[in-house]
């Protein structure tokens, strides 16, 4: 099955977007089929303004309807004490709020940007997907992240290649409860580091520290603005470490 085939057969559809490389291509090509497809943005803790600002400048570049939805996951306490399975709880949440505003707006369709190259069987929100039936059309047409990025390229979205990005939740390690305050540490920090000039990092929380995730190539970088990285995250945290264990 082609996209065109998948938007031929479901013409008028919500799309749960966020700004990403996937949901971005998603939405193109779904509008590109002459689909009726409105995006919606639920806005958390969870995410950093910047995937707000790159849903909206998406949308209006595409010509697209975006809805943005505000909600307060850590309201949820089987989301805020962090259980392992804490993505299940917290995309269910999201796709419900997102389901309930579409179904009012006349949708019955729910989408999202699952890709073939996605491990289903290492992310517990992908069984809160399927409790909800939302479906997955870059998943379901065979498309991976490389030939999502390709295309993408093609059809000129500035979304090609931006780096994979998981929520702010993902740098509390699990069964340590998130709280506001350290989403929006974590959230400095990691603007701090993309003003220098760095891409695809993390900065994880280690009790009252951060463990800098970076790209190997960027280690020799971080070195040689060892001291101004300090300067601009010890006013955060007790401590700044650098994990050897560095992104692919």
């Amino acid at each position: 099955m082609t996209l065109s085939e998948f938007f031929h057969a479901h013409p008028r559809a919500a799309l749960g977007f966020s700004g990403g490389v996937d949901s971005a291509y998603l939405l193109c090509a779904a509008l590109r089929c002459g689909a009726d497809v409105r995006a919606y943005y639920v806005r958390s803790p969870f995410q950093p303004r910047f995937e707000l600002d790159d849903a909206r400048r998406l949308a209006d570049a595409l010509g697209a309807q975006l809805t943005v939805l505000p909600l307060d996951v850590l309201a949820d306490p089987a989301i805020a004490s962090n259980p392992p399975d804490r993505c299940y709880h917290c995309k269910r949440r999201i796709f419900a709020a997102i389901r309930s505003a579409a179904l009012a707006d006349g949708y019955d369709l729910l989408l999202d940007g699952t890709n073939a190259s996605d491990d289903v069987s290492d992310r517990p929100g992908f069984r809160a997907l399927q409790e909800l039936a939302v479906r997955s059309p870059l998943r379901e047409c065979g498309l991976t992240k490389e030939e999502i990025r390709r295309r993408s390229r093609e059809a000129g979205l500035f979304t090609w290649d931006k780096p994979a990005y998981a929520c702010l939740a993902t740098r509390v390690p699990a069964g340590q409860p998130i709280t506001a305050q350290a989403l929006e540490t974590t959230e400095r920090a990691e603007t701090f580091l993309a003003a220098l000039g760095f891409r695809d990092f993390r900065v994880r929380m280690d009790g009252t520290a951060a463990k800098l995730q970076l790209r190997v190539e960027d280690l020799s970088r971080l070195m040689d603005r060892r001291e101004e990285v300090l300067a601009g995250l010890k006013p955060y945290y007790s401590a700044v470490t650098l994990d050897l264990e560095v992104r692919k």
